[in-house]
């Protein structure tokens, strides 16, 4: 698999002669504008197929900014269906031990929008859901979250402003699922 190109000589600026997209209305025609469909699957409250995702995902990345817009991505996994719902609009994620960075969290407190974006492995399905997030300390709900004796001693709880199935494109052609296309998978496993 060929990795990312190097630059082919040396530049004192990267982006000399590069062309900067300058509005929307520029983004809409260059790319066109999105069909009903796709504007109609977003939706704010989760649906059956929605929860049947969240059981089946193991996986999600959190994405978060600061008051400054400073943006950060952190993954966030753990048994299929550690996501709890706690209402269709209102779901939460318990926090596991980890390397006590708490990124996302310091994120939160200055400005509670937040993006997730779940994965099941080897599927096709990508959830999106946005929302308005804060933090728990505690609440009745934090034993249903309890693993391995352990119970959370934070959640994630995020109110959905919407939720909609995100095109699996990116997976198809990334071949993320693909154990053929990942470049030295054998050689980290101990091979084959």
């Amino acid at each position: 698999m060929p990795y990312a190109a190097a630059p082919t000589a040396p530049a004192t600026d990267p982006l000399a002669g590069a062309v900067s997209l300058g509005s929307a209305d520029e983004l809409r025609e260059l790319l066109g504008t999105p069909h009903p469909i796709v504007i109609d699957k977003v939706h704010d409250r989760l649906t059956d197929d929605d929860l049947d995702l969240l059981a089946r995902s193991p996986f999600c990345t959190l994405a978060t900014s600061d008051a400054d817009g400073n943006c950060d991505a952190t993954p966030r996994g753990d048994t299929p269906g550690f996501t709890h719902v706690l209402d269709r609009g209102t779901i939460a994620l318990p926090d596991r031990p980890g390397n006590r960075r708490a990124d996302s969290f310091h994120n939160i407190l200055a400005n509670p929008r937040v993006g997730l974006l779940y994965l099941i492995p080897g599927a096709m399905d990508v959830l999106r859901v946005n929302g308005r997030a804060r933090l728990l300390t505690d609440a009745p709900f934090f034993d249903a979250m309890t693993l391995k004796g352990l119970r959370p001693k934070l959640a994630l709880v995020v109110e959905i402003d919407e939720i909609f199935r995100h095109c699996p494109a990116s997976l198809k052609r990334s071949g993320v699922w693909a154990p053929q296309t990942w470049a030295g998978a054998e050689a980290r496993a101990g091979g084959e």
